[in-house]
């Protein structure tokens, strides 16, 4: 059974069932495509060779660069340029000569040497980025330093590929019987086949051509893009605007390979240059879909590719050599991370994420194989060396997640300042909301004690002038030194949902008369805080809501005070319901399950609409 049908249901039961039980236990949906890949391949032997899928998964990556690029403007690429050169280039150069000497010392001739360092000097684009975006880590220290030594690594692909055949060259020289020196040109010759534009050009044609090609893009984007999208909007098709998406990845990876350069690179130029467009967010919903599932087919092709005869063979030595890569990038990233002065979280992350090779190793592998530079069987252990530290990757990022739950408890482990301040009011918690009641309540000539078990929080609020000490609001002690005894208000602020119902919850055992306003993370914690003991509940998002409903209606035809009237109903209505729906809600019960708590919320939604009817009539009457 290898029909495309079967093949393709294969695949695609493998990953709806796969993938959801991988994330439900925390493994990462990398992870649940990867061991998908193994079960339909060399375990159960369910599908056939994945060499072309895979290349044909690969456009996943492509199409990844190219929502990245959309996400990045031109400014911020100017401002990674240090990072673009400095922390990448050193990454790839330590890593490659790092790995060359290692190989030397175990026998292999220099070029095989240099061109197995070429290979483990990559890291996965496609595992990384997609675990950091899932992660939500892409806008942290160490995330944006990865995406930086990402970017390098695939643009430095291009130069690697110009090399390794001058490297077969090296590797293929032989003694002739006249003793001199043959070189097998038709193996160490290019071995793409198909179209090319600088095929047989000299060097400067090639240049020339080049850039020419990335012009093209730069300047399509800028000008062409607004037309063209103006021409499909026209047509008044949606799928128009999916096949023109799909038409701009899939043209320039063609162009890119016509002219030798990598096709991610060329669509992440392109997105960066349409960053600044009206269309960007249609781009990226357009292309988000295909980027998932072949990104996801991407990860199940790695997986059904692994030689599991080879592996059994010689499983020590393969696991070996993939765990050393991992230990000897592992500490050229720490050392480079400490030297570009990251953070002890960011360093983490930026080591773990990174020290593994990458999809772009296969590329290299299958090309040195072509040229002779590397034996079949040197070839395939590196294939599996390179699978297994892809395999293992998803498994270092779990170790991440716990060792930063360890630097958060040791972190809180930390002695906190000895509070030297009173006053009647108390802040636990200083971030984006606690940093507004402050000023607020300072700039209105009253004092505060603020609190927070984040240093750096409390360092940046001193550079400004506000005084702040560090400590677990949470801890008893602390809030006794604070002064909880002899204060008229506490603001519950923490950003963690779970601490400041623990803080409300503390505070009013040890006062009945303080007045406590909290923060509440959503409805449902609203409710906690509520039997908890807290008097004035703040959702995060509630009045910043209001207000653009506010700029929604008087734009749809009502007049300021008519939207005013609104607003303030619905505000009014809105909190009676809360304390009304909070008697109702039981923790023990989802709120979807609870029968009474539904009705009740149906029949105040039904009177909130009378309730609004009402008042803007009455407005109207009061008005005509």
């Amino acid at each position: 059974m290898d029909g495309f049908l079967f093949q393709a249901s294969v695949y695609l039961a493998a990953a709806v069932i796969a993938v959801p039980i991988a994330a439900r236990l925390g493994l990462g949906s990398v992870l649940g495509y990867l061991l998908a890949g193994i079960i339909i391949g060399p375990v159960l032997h369910l599908v056939a060779a994945t060499e072309d899928l895979r290349h044909f998964a690969e456009f996943g990556v492509v199409m990844m660069l190219f929502i990245i690029g959309l996400e990045l403007e031109p400014r911020a690429l100017w401002d990674m340029r240090h990072r673009l050169v400095g922390l990448g280039g050193s990454q790839i150069l330590l890593t490659m000569f790092a790995v060359m000497a290692a190989a030397m010392a175990m026998g292999l001739s220099w070029p095989t040497a240099l061109a197995c360092g070429m290979v483990f000097a990559l890291s996965s684009t496609a595992i990384v980025l997609q675990t950091l975006s899932e992660k939500g880590l892409m806008q942290s220290s160490g995330g944006r330093s990865a995406f930086s030594v990402l970017l390098t690594q695939d643009i430095a692909v291009i130069p690697m590929l110009v090399v390794l055949p001058l490297l077969a060259v090296e590797t293929t020289a032989s003694l002739g019987p006249d003793g001199s020196i043959q070189r097998p040109v038709a193996e160490a010759a290019d071995v793409h086949h198909g179209l090319s534009l600088v095929e047989g050009l000299p060097g400067w044609g090639v240049a020339l051509v080049t850039l020419a090609a990335v012009a093209l893009i730069i300047l399509a984007g800028i000008y062409g893009a607004r037309p063209l999208f103006r021409h499909i909007n026209s047509a008044r098709l949606p799928e128009m605007f999916t096949a023109v998406a799909l038409l701009i990845v899939v043209g320039i990876a063609f162009l890119m390979e016509l002219v030798g350069l990598s096709p991610a690179l060329g669509t992440f130029l392109a997105g960066v240059v349409l960053a600044n467009s009206e269309f960007r967010h249609q781009l990226e919903s357009d292309i988000e879909p295909f980027k998932g599932l072949l990104l996801g087919l991407f990860f199940i092709t790695v997986g059904a590719g692994i030689d599991i005869g080879a592996f059994m063979r010689e499983p020590m030595t393969i696991l070996g050599l993939a765990l050393g890569l991992i230990v000897v990038k592992g500490a050229i990233l720490h050392g480079l991370a400490l030297a570009f002065r990251l953070r002890r979280r960011g360093r983490l992350l930026f080591t773990l994420s990174l020290a593994q090779a990458g999809e772009f190793g296969f590329v290299l592998i299958s090309f040195a194989l072509q040229l002779n530079i590397f034996t079949e069987a040197l070839g395939q252990r590196l294939l599996l060396v390179v699978a297994l530290s892809m395999l293992i990757t998803p498994l270092l990022f779990i170790l991440y997640d716990r060792a930063s739950r360890q630097i958060d408890e040791a972190r809180d482990a930390q002695p906190a300042d000895k509070v030297e301040a009173d006053g009647p009011i108390i802040i636990a918690g200083i971030g984006r909301f606690g940093q507004i009641v402050n000023r607020l309540v300072q700039s209105s000539g009253y004092k505060t004690v603020v609190i927070d078990h984040d240093m750096q929080t409390i360092e940046l609020m001193r550079r400004f002038g506000y005084r702040g000490f560090f400590g677990d609001p949470t801890r008893p002690e602390l809030l006794h030194a604070a002064g909880i005894k002899d204060a008229k208000v506490l603001v519950a602020g923490l950003d963690d949902p779970k601490s400041t119902t623990k803080l409300v919850r503390f505070a009013r055992r040890m006062r009945e008369d303080v007045f406590i306003v909290a923060r509440a993370h959503d409805r449902t914690h609203v409710y906690e805080l509520y039997q908890a003991g807290a008097d004035k509940i703040v959702r995060e998002m509630f009045d910043s809501s209001l207000r653009a409903g506010r700029y929604v209606l008087e734009e749809v035809g009502m007049t300021e005070y008519e939207a005013a009237i609104a607003q303030e109903t619905f505000y009014h209505h809105d909190r009676e319901t809360v304390r009304e729906l909070a008697q109702l809600w039981d923790p023990n019960i989802p709120s979807a399950k609870n029968e009474a708590y539904i009705k009740r919320a149906q029949e105040l939604e039904k009177e909130l609409e009378t309730a609004l009817y009402t008042a803007l009539a009455e407005q109207k009457n009061d008005a005509a």
